[in-house]
């Protein structure tokens, strides 16, 4: 019988990584799990529907590994199937008592803080980006913010795969950066809206003036996270706290992603396998 209720946290490779080490530094306390989708990355060019399968799938085993709540750390997640696991799925489950949380709103609430010009670039997923979420969800708080978007389908590979710090990298990085920088030459602030892009933070930033503001997630979602659970101290309460921590992919080879995951958690990672049916 499962006893500890940890926050489940979901990716579909290893970029929810760079959030769930932000979590980690505001909430210590808590249980934690990782689940990784490494399988079936990138989700970003898939369709609607698989990716709505895919998240769901993978929500529905946290949930049945005991997490009360689940965070979805991935743009491409929270733009096609946040949505709809909250106004239907959840309650056709029967699981009314759980809540799932995406990285989109609390980014689009505070982002148009960040530029001066408000002018702002958004990169993310083709995914991300034909959804419109930002766009929408943006314009709600900040209705005086101009946004443009460009999807950046190979970045997420290279990430995956463990080749985004080679120079082959680059040429990709600036290729997609042009692109969105021809758009409008007073963009000032970029948001990495999706949670593998600030492993490439440092090669984007060297292609950019020095006055660009380059805007990560992992922070502005763990203080959305902190707030939440002020604010909801039924949650809180169920949340189990001896500070552990669990990693699963669906990954054959666990190897490639313990090794990424090093670069985020001091002590040694050993992730677990999960086998998925697609």
């Amino acid at each position: 019988m499962i006893t500890n209720q940890p926050i489940g946290i979901f990716d579909s490779g290893i970029g929810g990584l760079t959030v769930f080490s932000s979590i980690l530094k505001a909430l210590p306390q808590y249980d934690y799990i990782y689940f990784g989708d490494n399988a079936r990355a990138p989700y970003g060019s898939r369709s609607f529907n698989t990716i709505h399968q895919y998240t769901w799938e993978c929500v529905q085993w946290l949930f049945q590994q005991g997490c009360p709540l689940v965070i979805l750390a991935c743009n491409t997640a929270s733009a096609r199937a946040l949505r709809t696991i909250q106004q239907q799925d959840l309650e056709k489950a029967g699981y009314q008592d759980r809540r799932v949380l995406g990285v989109i709103r609390p980014t689009a609430e505070v982002i148009g803080n960040y530029s001066d010009t408000k002018q702002i670039g958004v990169l993310g997923t083709k995914g991300t980006v034909n959804s419109g979420s930002y766009l929408l969800e943006i314009v709600k708080f900040a209705p005086e913010v101009k946004v443009y978007q460009q999807a950046c389908p190979l970045w997420v590979p290279l990430i995956e795969n463990g080749e985004h710090e080679k120079p082959g990298a680059d040429y990709f990085i600036k290729e997609y950066l042009d692109q969105l920088m021809g758009q409008c030459k007073d963009i000032d602030t970029l948001l990495l809206a999706c949670t593998h892009y600030p492993l490439l933070a440092e090669k984007i930033k060297a292609n950019l003036a020095e006055n660009f503001t380059v805007v990560s997630q992992g922070d502005i979602v763990a203080d959305s996270l902190v707030d939440y659970l002020n604010r909801h101290r039924e949650m809180e309460a169920r949340l189990s706290k001896d500070a552990t921590r669990r990693f699963y992919t669906t990954t054959d080879d666990t190897s490639d992603f313990d090794n990424l995951a090093a670069m985020f958690f001091p002590e040694e990672v050993k992730a677990n396998h999960v086998a998925m049916k697609g």
